[in-house]
């Protein structure tokens, strides 16, 4: 995949991902974590919004610039795996929204997993 392409696909997640912010915070499903872009929902959508197309755009915009970099090139690659990831807990909010739990099961689990390899060192 080319390095234009990456970088579209990384506006692209940070859009739906402010997309699907505002449905579940807004439907009451979920909170937004981030206290800062908390603040901005808080004041209304189209702040938030702006700032989080801001952001992305300008961190597609940079990593995009520095493409022949070995830590711009690492960098989309962890922050696309990031989006991908928050896609899949996306996924599950919108499950549980739905009426599945099995979502909240499964994001239980692998919460729990730290802990219980941790427990089996002690």
């Amino acid at each position: 995949m080319s390095v234009l392409a990456k970088s579209i696909l990384l506006f692209g997640l940070n859009w739906l991902d402010a997309q699907l912010t505002i449905v579940w915070v807004r439907g009451g499903h979920a909170t937004e974590g981030n206290g800062l872009m908390a603040h901005l929902l808080d004041m209304g959508d189209a702040p938030f919004i702006l700032t989080k197309l801001a952001v992305g755009a300008f961190a597609a915009y940079v990593l995009y610039r520095c493409s022949r970099y070995k830590l711009a090139q690492r960098g989309m690659t962890v922050v696309l795996g990031l989006y991908l990831g928050l896609m899949v807990v996306h996924a599950a909010t919108g499950m549980s929204a739905l009426g599945y739990q099995a979502p909240e099961t499964i994001i239980a689990y692998l919460g729990n997993l730290p802990n219980s390899v941790f427990a089996l060192f002690s």
